[in-house]
C-alpha cells in the first residue's frame, strides 16, 4: 500500500475533500506534485506507478500535498508555471501565468509578420511570461517589458536568462512613467481588472497572489483606464494598443478606446470562447 499510485489516489481525494476542486484536477496535480517529487516525466511516471516510495520521498510529497491543502497554488509550491510553451519561474511576487493571457500573445503575433523588426512593450510584465512568448517567437523585434515591482522585474531577468533571449530589456516603470519618449509599434498588457471588492479575490489561488496585480478601482478599470489615455504618446502611427480584461469588460475597454481616438478597434477570444482581450490602433 505504498506505491506511487496509492498515494496519489490518497491525496487527490483528500485535496477534493478539502479543497472542493474536480477529480480529475486534484488527480493530475498529484501527478504534478509526484513527478517534481521524483524528478521524472509522465511516461516514467506511469510506466512505474507501482512502484514503491521510499520513506523520504513519501515524506517530501506529503509536505507538498500539505502545501496545496493549506490553499497554496501549484505554481507557487514547483516554483514554475508552463506558459506559451516556455517554462518560467514563478513566485509569489509575480502574478502567475494563465492559459488565457495566451490569447494576448496569440493578438500580438497577428500583427507582427514573423521577420519583422518592430518594437514592442508589456506593460506589467511579472514573470515575464508575455514578453518572453513574443520575443521567442519574433527573435527580430525588440521587447521592452517594464514593471513598478523590483522584485516582479528580478523574476522575470532570470526568465530571460533561463530562456537565453537577447531581444527583451527590462525596465523598473509605473506604466509609461520611466520611459521617456520611446515609440513603440506595438504595446500590450495583463494589467490588474479585478474590482477591488470583487469576492473571487479571496479565494483559491488569487489570495496567495499580488493584489497589486489584480485589483484596480471600484470598477476594476483604473488601470486600463490609465493605459489607454498615456499609450498615444507612447505609439508610432499606426500602432497596436492591446489589453487583456475581464470576462465582461470587452465593451466597457472598447468604449475607452474609441473615446481616445484609437480606430480598428477588435476582440480576440480565449480558450473559453469570452472576449478576453480588446485592441485598437491610433
Amino acid at each position: 500500500m505504498n506505491s506511487i499510485a496509492y498515494f496519489i489516489r490518497l491525496h487527490s481525494q483528500r485535496i477534493v475533500d478539502d479543497l472542493g476542486l474536480e477529480k480529475s484536477e486534484a488527480f493530475n496535480e498529484m501527478k504534478v506534485l509526484m513527478r517534481h517529487i521524483l524528478s521524472v516525466d509522465v511516461a516514467w511516471l506511469i510506466s512505474h506507478e507501482n512502484d514503491a516510495l521510499e520513506v523520504n520521498q513519501q515524506a517530501a510529497f506529503e509536505a507538498l500535498v500539505q502545501r496545496r491543502l493549506n490553499g497554496e497554488p501549484i505554481a507557487y509550491i514547483l516554483g514554475s508555471r508552463e506558459f506559451y510553451g516556455l517554462q518560467l519561474k514563478t513566485t509569489p511576487a509575480t502574478l502567475i501565468p494563465r492559459p488565457d493571457t495566451e490569447t494576448l500573445v496569440e493578438a500580438a503575433l497577428a500583427k507582427i509578420p514573423e521577420s519583422s523588426k518592430l518594437d514592442v512593450l508589456d506593460l506589467g510584465t511579472g514573470t515575464g511570461a508575455v514578453a518572453l512568448a513574443i520575443a521567442k517567437n519574433r527573435p527580430h523585434c525588440k521587447v521592452r517589458a517594464v514593471d513598478a515591482s523590483s522584485s516582479a522585474l528580478s523574476v522575470a531577468l532570470d526568465n530571460v536568462h533561463f530562456l537565453k533571449l537577447e531581444n527583451v530589456q527590462l525596465l523598473e516603470s509605473n506604466w509609461f512613467l520611466n520611459l521617456q519618449n520611446e515609440k513603440f509599434d506595438v504595446i500590450v498588457s495583463n494589467p490588474p481588472y479585478i474590482a477591488q471588492d470583487d469576492v473571487h479575490l479571496k479565494q483559491g489561488d488569487l489570495r496567495f497572489e499580488p493584489i497589486s496585480a489584480l485589483a484596480s478601482g471600484k470598477d476594476g478599470l483604473d488601470d486600463i483606464r490609465n493605459i489607454i489615455q498615456d499609450a498615444p504618446h507612447y505609439l508610432k502611427p499606426n500602432g497596436w494598443l492591446m489589453l487583456e480584461h475581464g470576462y465582461d469588460q470587452a465593451e466597457a475597454v472598447s468604449a475607452l478606446l474609441s473615446e481616445r481616438g484609437f480606430s480598428q478597434i477588435d476582440h480576440a477570444k480565449d480558450i473559453a470562447g469570452t472576449l478576453r482581450v480588446t485592441f485598437g490602433a491610433i
